[in-house]
Order: structure tokens, then sequence, then C-alpha cells
């Protein structure tokens, strides 16, 4: 792999992970987070879509590694929906005396 191969998966990776972050409206941190999110969004959403038969759906691929954009955001959509979940701090009640 070639470091312009590299850089083009990180940057689509991040553009995953972004829309993800801006559909759910939850942000785990900045552009490594969201490079991060994309990749693992990539691997649940192409491990999940064919389980359940669904189709490939706007494939890209950069040196021979294929990255469904779909699949690889509702993959990171999923993932930020369980860690909102977790790492969202419960609202607190104000007593007002």
């Amino acid at each position: 792999m070639t470091l312009v191969g590299l850089l083009l998966l990180i940057l689509v990776g991040a553009i995953c992970g972004g829309i993800a972050e801006a559909l759910v409206g939850y942000s785990p941190g900045g552009f490594l987070a969201s490079v991060a999110i994309g990749f693992l969004g990539a691997f649940i959403g192409s491990w999940v879509a064919p389980k359940i038969g669904l189709p490939s759906v706007l494939p890209v691929t950069i040196e021979g590694f294929t990255i469904e954009i779909v699949w690889s955001i509702l993959g990171a959509i999923i993932l930020l929906a369980i860690l909102s979940v977790i790492r969202r701090p419960a609202y607190r009640r104000r007593r007002y005396r």
C-alpha cells in the first residue's frame, strides 16, 4: 500500500465517520475519532449487510481495499448510538429549596 492509498482510506473513513456523527448528533472527539468511527463502522457495516442479505451499495475501491460507503455510515451510526448511550452522563434533577 502506498502513502497516497493510505491517506485516501483515512479520508474516506473520516468522511463516513463525520457523516455518521452529524446524523446521530454525538461526537466522541475530533478528526482521529471520526476516522476510527468510520473504520469501525466499515467493519460493522460490511459484516452486518451480507448477514441480512443486503446488496452492495456505493462501493469505493482503493488499492484493493473495498469500502461500501452506505454500509460504513450505517455501521458507524450503530456504533455511535451505542457509544452515546454508554458515555453520556445521566441528567440529574436539581433540587430547589
